[in-house]
């Protein structure tokens, strides 16, 4: 399966939708993405993985270095509205309260302290 990523600015945070598996073959895409979001100055992201049905490692890694590269920047990164295989992976690699997990985009965007593990 392929990955697709899109991008909507939401006032100072980029939501980046990610739909797809998330692996070896296709993190990269993701990479990317992120890294030319840091080239132009957006350090504030959320990213949607409603849709994204599987990640492993490599997934993972991609979105602790956007973390590491966003917190460097004086931005954040959040993780909204994971499925229960992604959050579960999240849950036990314990990068659920690191990478700031939402139920929702909205929750996400605004910051809001409920993660989704709750």
């Amino acid at each position: 399966m392929s990955l697709t990523v899109h991008t909507e600015q939401r006032g100072d945070v980029v939501v980046v939708s990610v739909a797809g598996e998330l692996d070896m073959a296709t993190a990269p895409q993701l990479q990317d993405q992120i890294t030319d979001l840091l080239d132009k100055g957006r350090s504030r992201l959320v990213f949607d993985l409603a849709e994204v049905s599987f990640c492993d490692s490599t997934g993972l890694s991609v979105f602790v270095r956007a973390k590491n590269s966003c917190d460097e920047a004086g931005g954040v990164v959040r993780l909204a509205a994971p499925q229960r295989g992604v959050l579960r992976i999240l849950e036990v690699s314990g990068l659920v309260e690191v990478l700031h997990t939402y139920p929702t985009v909205d929750e996400a965007v605004a910051g809001d302290p409920t993660p989704a593990s709750s």
